[in-house]
């Protein structure tokens, strides 16, 4: 049976001088230690400093190089210190031995009890800067943007509302579905979201009518995470589904917005288009694939009769340890609860593991045709929904009360505190995505926040 790639970098006894990383609640512990990038102010200008999140805290590594520390051990940390003189990450993303470098070096240097003289411990003060008063930058170019379907329960309950004979089509089970969405308009958890203006179809009950254009009437979230990818394959040379894993640099969270009015009218014959390309947020951090080893997993199995997957989609440690045991959390908060002290309500809880296709299977497909990844790449799951109705990954999901005569019933609004409803999302409306790790023997890590508001 394959087994995760366990090190000394997981051990849980590990701890920090960073008080708030030793925290049990906290989503950045020593163990964790993300990828992140914010701007730095240098004599009247700024520009992207590499950093991680370590407790309540963002240390400040392109710093630590600047000031020599990697140097102490420099023949070790060559690889390292090569890739950190390139920006956005492109330096990270096409070397593993730095990426594996990164959260050695940095926990040498963050870890209780670690040695050093007066010099190390000015640097220790100088390098940390509390994370609410951090301007969070990408940190990672994203060129080229994938969003997939992979949620088989997502599609079901999606295809129900307007095929119920057929929910599933006949390709679904056979292939990761996917579609190429907007790099240029992904933006980072805290930037507001501009509701989208478009065309939206002629009411039903008015036959020859015109469609209308105008803002959205029915504004959306999805739930998703998305996987950064590393060592991009090169133009017709396609990456097999056993080197796929090797090329997931890491994991972040995804609200990939939907315009579902918009939606309806524009996606066929060709799909996503409009309603999709407006935003998608992403969180601050990239949890890295050395720190989600240990919580690797199975997807569940696949229900008696669906088909094998073909042999370019299959692949025995995939099989077992594809998956990713993330929990997932959303939550709203209306402008009236914010402005009432009301905390943000909590209106869906998934996880990963849920998923019918691995991010493997979709890089495996995706290059299959040679189609080159490029370094810093996106590929997002699609949304992400379990088996319960307390599981759906978005509001379209949430508020259907499934079909009656062939067709779907009034969508049953969601109840928030203060008497409020929402069936979709309004002006002053907040989402905030949350997702971490938990394993027996390991400390807990997450992936922070993917927040965005509606700003109209």
């Amino acid at each position: 049976m394959p087994q995760p790639n366990i090190d000394a970098t997981h051990d849980a006894g590990l701890q920090s001088w960073v008080e708030s990383a030793n925290d049990p609640a906290t989503d950045f512990p020593i163990q964790n230690l993300p990828l992140c990038a914010f701007l730095k102010e240098h004599d009247g200008h700024a520009h992207a400093h590499y950093a991680t999140r370590i407790g309540d805290q963002v240390l400040d590594v392109s710093m630590l190089l600047e000031a020599g520390y990697f140097d102490q051990n420099e023949q070790a940390n060559a690889p390292l210190i090569d890739a950190l003189q390139m920006p956005y990450g492109s330096g990270l993303l096409s070397s593993p031995d730095a990426r594996k470098l990164w959260r050695t070096a940095l926990q040498e240097f963050l870890r209780d009890g670690h040695s050093g003289g007066q010099q190390l411990r000015r640097l220790r003060g100088k390098a940390l800067s509390a994370a609410s008063d951090t301007v969070f930058v990408h940190p990672v170019a994203i060129f080229n943007y994938t969003d997939f379907y992979a949620s088989a329960h997502h599609a079901t309950n999606v295809g129900s509302m307007f095929r119920p004979d057929n929910p599933l089509l006949p390709n679904y089970k056979h292939i990761p579905i996917g579609y190429h969405g907007r790099a240029s308009s992904i933006i980072l958890s805290g930037q507001p979201i501009k509701r989208p203006n478009g065309q939206q179809s002629p009411p039903d009950n008015e036959p020859g009518a015109a469609p209308s254009f105008g803002p959205c009437k029915m504004l959306d979230y999805e739930l998703e995470v998305g996987a950064i990818i590393a060592d991009g394959n090169t133009l017709g040379e396609p990456i097999s589904i056993a080197q796929a894993r090797d090329h997931i640099f890491g994991l972040c969270l995804v609200n990939d917005w939907s315009a579902r009015d918009m939606q309806k009218w524009e996606y066929q014959p060709l799909g996503p288009f409009l309603a999709k390309n407006f935003a998608t947020t992403i969180s601050n951090c990239v949890v890295m694939s050395g720190a989600l080893e240990p919580f690797r997993c199975a997807l569940p199995p696949r229900p008696a009769g669906d088909p094998t997957p073909l042999p370019y989609l299959r692949d025995d440690v995939d099989q077992s340890l594809g998956g990713f045991d993330v929990s997932l959390e959303v939550f709203l908060r209306t402008r009236k609860m914010a402005e009432a002290g009301l905390p943000p309500q909590r209106i869906s809880k998934g996880t990963l593991r849920d998923m019918y296709w691995t991010f493997a299977q979709m890089i495996a497909h995706h290059t299959s045709n040679g189609c080159n990844l490029q370094n810093g790449d996106l590929l997002a799951s699609g949304t992400v929904s379990g088996p319960s109705a307390d599981s759906r990954g978005c509001l379209l999901e949430l508020t259907w009360q499934g079909n009656e005569n062939g067709k779907p019933k009034p969508r049953k609004p969601i109840e928030l505190p203060g008497g409020e409803t929402r069936t979709f999302l309004q002006d002053g409306d907040t989402i905030a995505i949350r997702g971490s790790c938990e394993r027996e023997g390991f400390r807990r890590i997450g992936f922070g926040e993917c927040v965005g508001t509606v700003a109209g």
